[in-house]
Parts: C-alpha cells; sequence; structure tokens
C-alpha cells in the first residue's frame, strides 16, 4: 500500500481555489460540530431528564446512531442528485431538529431530536466527497486534508463552545444557537457553492444495494474500515469519559474548565493536511502505523500518570492533543485511499466507510460511560487503549 495510489478514470480536474476550500471546510466544521456538544453536557442534561448516570451515555450514542443511519441512507444520494440542492436540503431539516432539541422537555422528545440531528450532520461527509470530486488527483489527498482540517476543528471546537454556552446561558441555549448556524449555512452554502451533477441515473434502492458490493468486493474498503473503527471508537470513548473524569472531585473542574481543556484537542486538527501530503507522496501504510502508535502511545501516556499523580493534568492534555492527531491522521490516510476506488462511487464509499466507524465511535462512547461507572478512570483507559492496540496488530497482517 505504499505505492502512489493509481488516479480514476475521470478526466482530470482544474486546480481547486483557496476559496472553495476554505468554505468546504468551515461548513464540515459547523456541521460536524452538532454531534459532539452534548458530550461535555451528559451530566446537566442527563440530570434535567433523569438519566441514571450508567445509561447517560445514550444521550452521545443515539446521535451517533442517526449519524451512521444518514451515513448508509443519505449520503450515497451525492451519487446521484444534485449536490448543491441536497447539502441545503438536509441543512434545513438539521436546524429544525436542532430546534426541537434546544426546547425538549421530555427525555423521549429530546432522544428522538438528537437522532434526527444526527441523522442531517451526514451534509459533511455528502461535502468531503464533493472536494475530492472537484480537486485532481495529484493534490487530491491535500485538498482533502484541508477539507478535513476544518472538519477537526468543529470537533474539537465544538465541545469548549458546548461547555461554555451552557455555563452561563444553561444547555438549551447550545442548541439554539447551532440550528440558527445551521440555517444561515443553508443560506450561505445555495448561494456559493458550485452545482454539481453526477452522471449516475441508478436508481435509489440500486444504490443502496451497491453500497454492500463496494463492501463485499473491495478489501482497501474493509481494511480503512477497520483500522478507523478502531481508532475512532477510542476517541469517542476518551472524549465522552474524561469530562466527567474532570468534573469530578478527582479535578473538580467547572464547565468552562472542562471548556478550556477541550481546546487542547483543537491541535490534533494540524495532522490532518500532513497526513494527506504524506498520501499522495504514496506512504499511506508507514503513515499508518505512525497515527495508531500515536493513538497507543498517547493512552499509555495518562495511564502512567494517573490522575493521583503530580502532573496528571499536563499529561491527560498531552494525550488528548496526540490521540486527536492521530485519529485525524488516520482518517485522512483512509479517505485517501478509498476515494482512489472511483469518482463514481465515492459518495457511496464515504458512507460505507463513515458508516463503519461511527458504529465504532457509538460502541466506544456506550462501553466508556459503561466502564467508568463501573471500573473507573484506570479501568477506562485500559479497555481505551485495547482498541488501538488491536489495530496495529491488524495493520502487520497487510503485506502489500
Amino acid at each position: 500500500m505504499s505505492a502512489p495510489l493509481a488516479s480514476s478514470a475521470a478526466p482530470a480536474a482544474r486546480p481547486m481555489s483557496g476559496w472553495t476550500t476554505l468554505l468546504l471546510a468551515v461548513a464540515c466544521g459547523i456541521i460536524v460540530a452538532n454531534l459532539y456538544y452534548a458530550q461535555p453536557l451528559i451530566g446537566p442534561i442527563s440530570g434535567d431528564l433523569k438519566l441514571p448516570p450508567e445509561v447517560a451515555g445514550v444521550i452521545v450514542t443515539l446521535t451517533q446512531i442517526g449519524y451512521v443511519l444518514g451515513l448508509l441512507f443519505l449520503v450515497p444520494l451525492g451519487d446521484r442528485l444534485e449536490n448543491r440542492k441536497l447539502v441545503v436540503g438536509v441543512l434545513m431539516l438539521t436546524a429544525g431538529a436542532l430546534a426541537v432539541t434546544a426546547f425538549a422537555r421530555s427525555t423521549p422528545v429530546f432522544l428522538a431530536a438528537s437522532v434526527c440531528v444526527g441523522l442531517g450532520s451526514v451534509v459533511a461527509q455528502i461535502l468531503v466527497p464533493f472536494a475530492a470530486n472537484l480537486a485532481p488527483e495529484a493534490t487530491r489527498g491535500r485538498v482533502v486534508g484541508n477539507v478535513m482540517s476544518g472538519l477537526f476543528a468543529g470537533i474539537m471546537l465544538a465541545r469548549p463552545i458546548a461547555s461554555l454556552v451552557a455555563d452561563v446561558f444553561g444547555w438549551h441555549a447550545v442548541f439554539a444557537g447551532s440550528a440558527v448556524a445551521n440555517l444561515l449555512l443553508a443560506g450561505f452554502l445555495l448561494r456559493t457553492l458550485p452545482r454539481r451533477q453526477p452522471q449516475s441515473s441508478m436508481a435509489y434502492p440500486a444504490l443502496l444495494r451497491s453500497m454492500w458490493n463496494l463492501l463485499r468486493t473491495s478489501a482497501l474498503l474493509r481494511r480503512r474500515a477497520v483500522y478507523h473503527v478502531f481508532a475512532f471508537g477510542t476517541f469517542s470513548l476518551f472524549w465522552t469519559t474524561v469530562p466527567l473524569l474532570l468534573a469530578s472531585p478527582a479535578f473538580g473542574m467547572s464547565q468552562s474548565q472542562i471548556a478550556l481543556f477541550a481546546l487542547a484537542g483543537v491541535a490534533g486538527a494540524v495532522a490532518a493536511p500532513v497526513a494527506g501530503r504524506l498520501a499522495d507522496r504514496g506512504l499511506v501504510r508507514s503513515g499508518t502505523f505512525l497515527a495508531l502508535g500515536l493513538v497507543a502511545a498517547a493512552l499509555l501516556l495518562a495511564i502512567l500518570v494517573p490522575p493521583s499523580m503530580p502532573g496528571a493534568l499536563a499529561a491527560l492534555v498531552v494525550t488528548a492533543i496526540v490521540i486527536d492527531m492521530g485519529v485525524s491522521a488516520n482518517l485522512i490516510l483512509s479517505q485517501r485511499v478509498i476515494f482512489s476506488i472511483g469518482a463514481d462511487v465515492r459518495s457511496r464509499v464515504n458512507g460505507v466507510f463513515m458508516a463503519l466507524f461511527f458504529a465504532g465511535g457509538a460502541a466506544g462512547s456506550t462501553l466508556g460511560v459503561w466502564t467508568y461507572a463501573h471500573g473507573g478512570w484506570m479501568t477506562t483507559l485500559w479497555v481505551a487503549l485495547a482498541l488501538p492496540v488491536l489495530a496495529l496488530l491488524y495493520a502487520f497482517t497487510d503485506k502489500r
């Protein structure tokens, strides 16, 4: 896999403008943030909704389940429908779901709206193949990496923004503000995005069936999905449970202080463009070992410096940054590989890939809350460490 990736048969694309790349990066960041606002707010939300601590992780899990459903049933439409109209339409539905979440006063309404928020937030994964199709083959990894750096910044900034806003105005205001932001973004993208009409005339049921066929026939897609299931499972496990640790008597942090801690994770986004350049140079295999190794090393550091030791908070900051760097690098490397499968199937390939690893993320969030409630922080870390180690062991089986 270290050889340069073959180009698709699509005509050579013109260089993508920096403005278009920036636009797509910012849009992806705003959209994907919807998935992560609830992570640092599990405590206050579950308190208001009267959810017991051991099942509080369902708040995050249901949003991610909605995202997986969207990846499987909405993202494939990017290979069939005009992309700009599809993006704007789904964004408007997302804004409506966020508004319902903001004003929810009952558990069933909030949880149902959370699923819909996740469902609509897959717009970001329609925009990423959109960027790949606009970029020429020689710089596709760099373009995808730059767009994804915006997406990662959105993931990282979502948690501190949610904590800061909730600390002042309450958690309902977080989702109300996001509803307004997504509605405004829909209007802006309608005016500024270029049109892109895919050539496929495949019927919707056939589109869905073809996703299974892509997974069945593409060893590259299966392997990269396995790597990132473990990597993103680790990411979700860590970021779902670390706010609980920071708010506990071990650190006694407020929501604002937890927000400052979460800002450290933004530094991990710098790995995305670097990984894209590595992929363009054909260094996918070595880059994968480096990315997964960083995730494992970060968790080992947190294990070696537990909360009771001096410097524990500094070690946690380093752990957060390095985990995010490793996970973001592995994602860019994986997308560069799977987008080489073909221009006409990029949305479907991306949908399958994202659905699989977000299922891993949902499992990681649930597993993290359960292990933290029943075994404490150190047990949670050991479980988290097992995930990138398993991914590394699997990577050693790839002899290509």
